[in-house]
């Protein structure tokens, strides 16, 4: 038994919150995809935001200072891909200077989305502007309400 409750050799908060990362790791956080339906890892680059209308689901991905040429959108068996390279800026650090702390993300990245099933996954838009990619994903035509005629039964 402890000598005293209050205080517990070891700090058991700390190990704790490493088996939860730990956790995270291994069931999908750091790298792994998020889902429309899930909430993603703090952190994750680009951040996303989805949202549906009622003709489409939009997807916004903040990714400031990358060549949209280098960024690849796929969409294959109702997961929507994103995926890419950031540089780092040759700006951000002079020659001979040692950087201590670097927030800004750089490296390969990638993001999964999937899809709700009424999306149209051949009529997928993306349009790069001011640092955002933005995501159009069409709902089907068979998806969509319409209206159905009544006839007479003459």
């Amino acid at each position: 038994m402890y000598p005293s409750m209050l205080n517990p050799p070891g700090d058991y908060f700390a190990n704790v919150f490493r088996l939860q990362e730990h956790l995270d790791e291994l069931l999908g956080g750091a790298g792994a995809g998020s889902s429309i339906r899930a909430v993603s890892r703090a952190g994750a680059f680009p951040a996303l935001n989805v949202g549906t209308w009622a003709d489409a689901l939009e997807i916004y991905a903040f990714a400031p200072g990358i060549d949209p040429s280098s960024i690849q959108v796929t969409v294959e068996k109702g997961l929507l891909t994103l995926a890419g390279e950031r540089h780092a800026s040759k700006g951000d650090v002079q020659e001979g200077a040692v950087s201590y702390a670097r927030e800004r993300f750089d490296g390969p990245f990638r993001r999964v989305v999937a899809l709700p099933d009424d999306a149209d996954a051949t009529r997928v838009d993306a349009i790069y502007k001011n640092g955002v990619l933005k995501i159009a994903v069409p709902k089907s035509e068979s998806a969509k309400p319409r209206q159905v005629q009544i006839s007479s039964g003459r």
